[in-house]
């Protein structure tokens, strides 16, 4: 989807990254993570339960998104939950719109022709014209208003953009994780060998979105997974939603959040993650780790 492709790199070092976080070299452990936070009502309600009643472990906040003043109301009681900041470059609804937090006539490479965020349709379109200045303006502000709330998130990840999408916006990011003490998502190889040889924990193996999967079976699917899963550190970008006829009315997505909901919110789940001794974490653990390696610029 980002259309980039980085240099190779050299070869990471060979511990995972579970055992840099402190767990033993056979622990398999999982990162639970719902993305989305704050797109409309019934994903905030979903978000929530699943990781209060379900095995998600964390969820990330879109800014600018029309519920995310809901989502950061509902962060504020609930202080315990863990989040990240879902950096938004993109706007992928069709029947309700979001735009940047930035002034528009501040950040014109990036909008498109009619003056609106990309959709993900036209990601190369958005990393060609992008300036590296006009991203930094725009992901500050999606921090800083959520620093400004009062609140304190653990991590900086990307909405429809892996690893930022080019080394240069990669990059950006990684810097205002180490400034604002946080830790990022990254998933593609290049960007994981880059971190690890600075000793920064990121997973281990390949990256699960839960886009990918087939709505039909989905659940039986999760359960193969997580028997199946290997050693090491693994995340699992999921998006419960409700699926009711808000969602059904406005994301065309809502089947595939549906079916999430439904697996992350299910009794079988949890009983899995027991019988496999999975341990399941958030992004703190990566967090404090980040911190311990590296100093606020």
């Amino acid at each position: 989807m980002d259309g980039h492709v980085f240099e190779p790199a050299a070869p990471a070092p060979s511990v995972r990254s579970s055992e840099l976080l402190g767990f033993s070299p056979d622990a398999r452990v999982l990162i639970v993570n719902a993305d989305d936070f704050g797109m409309y009502h019934a994903i905030n309600a979903a978000i929530v339960r699943s990781i209060e009643e379900g095995i998600a472990s964390s969820c990330s906040l879109m800014v600018p998104c029309p519920w995310a003043l809901h989502a950061m109301h509902l962060l504020h009681q609930r202080p315990e939950i863990p989040f990240g900041i879902h950096l938004t470059l993109v706007c992928e609804a069709t029947h309700f719109r979001w735009g940047p937090l930035t002034a528009k006539q501040k950040v014109p490479t990036l909008l498109g022709e009619t003056g609106e965020l990309y959709s993900s349709a036209l990601i190369p379109e958005l990393l060609a014209r992008a300036r590296l200045d006009e991203v930094e303006l725009e992901f500050r502000a999606q921090v800083d208003a959520v620093v400004d709330a009062g609140l304190t998130p653990t991590h900086l990840d990307w909405y429809c953009l892996a690893d930022g999408g080019s080394e240069d916006i990669f990059d950006l990011t990684v810097a205002l994780a180490e400034e604002y003490g946080l830790a990022a998502r990254v998933w593609l190889e290049p960007g994981r060998q880059k971190l690890r040889r600075r000793g920064l924990p990121v997973v281990d193996h390949d990256f699960l979105d839960s886009f990918s999967l087939d709505i039909d079976g989905k659940s039986a699917r999760y359960a193969d997974l997580l028997r199946e899963l290997p050693v090491g550190l693994s995340e699992w970008a999921v998006h419960p939603g409700l699926g009711n006829e808000e969602s059904q009315a406005i994301d065309g997505g809502w089947r595939v959040r549906r079916t999430d909901y439904e697996f992350l919110t299910s009794p079988g789940a949890r009983e899995l993650l027991r019988q496999e001794r999975i341990i399941v974490i958030d992004y703190r653990t990566l967090q404090q780790a980040w911190s311990q390696t590296t100093a606020p610029l």
